[in-house]
């Protein structure tokens, strides 16, 4: 189980390496200034459970790699995100969509793996639990906020609803590299958050007064390291300085 557990356990740290980076690219461009300072703060959360993650996945493979060789060391199919984590920005309202739908996920997700049987994920869980709630209340206000707002932000929230309504259903598609880690009670069976997801993003958008969006064929492909082009863009950022300075020290 430890080489499968391992590839999840990237895979994890990976959706929120990327997702806390897009989310930096906010940092002097938010809307306003609250926003300017909590969106960052969130990517700051986000890349803190990545820390963490990869961390523990290179104790566990023990080959060697730390967080940075993890995170900075590796071409683009290694990487194992879910789709949605590295799509671009677009505008504010698609941003907090998003992030509502991620937070909202996770929150879930950190509440099982609090009592997974694995003591050192359990402790990871503990304070991520509690990040991914306020990321969860903070980004849903904000979907209420907009999606029952002026003309101009109800059009864009029902624009980032269609946007991004192919992207959610590869949260609830099961990371092929998970099955051991599951029957061992490590991590959660993925498909049972879905039902509580569901009704947790029903409950907001009724209070944001949006239509919930159509079925549409679920995108899905990261686990397997098939990204969007974005991807490629994004790591050309995030990569930059480990690939031209390797292993620097300040």
């Amino acid at each position: 189980m430890s080489t499968a557990l391992v590839a999840a356990l990237i895979g994890l740290a990976d959706d929120h390496l990327i997702l806390g980076h897009r989310l930096s690219e906010w940092c002097g461009h938010a809307p306003m200034l609250e926003e300017d300072l909590a969106m960052p703060n969130i990517a700051l959360d986000l890349i803190g459970q990545a820390r963490g993650l990869y961390t523990y996945a290179g104790e566990l493979e023990g080959a060697g790699r730390d967080e940075d060789a993890l995170a900075f060391g590796r071409l683009e199919r290694a990487y194992r995100n879910l789709l949605i984590c590295e799509l671009p920005n677009g505008d504010f309202a698609q941003t907090m969509l998003r992030q509502f739908y991620f937070a909202s996920f996770m929150h879930l997700f950190w509440q099982k793996v609090e009592r997974s049987t694995d003591t050192t994920l359990a402790a990871i869980a503990a304070k991520a639990v509690k990040e991914a709630q306020y990321h969860r209340r903070h980004c849903a206000e904000w979907v209420i906020r907009l999606g029952d707002g002026t003309d101009e932000s109800v059009l864009r929230m029902h624009e980032a609803v269609t946007l991004l309504a192919p992207y959610t259903g590869e949260f609830f598609i099961a990371d092929p590299e998970a099955g051991g880690a599951v029957a061992a009670g490590v991590l959660p069976q993925i498909q049972t958050l879905q039902p509580a997801w569901q009704a947790d993003v029903e409950q907001v958008f009724a209070a944001a007064k949006l239509a919930l969006p159509q079925a549409v064929y679920a995108q899905k492909g990261g686990r397997r390291g098939l990204h969007t082009e974005a991807m490629g863009h994004l790591l050309a950022q995030l990569q930059f300085m480990q690939r031209s300075f390797p292993d620097m020290t300040w």
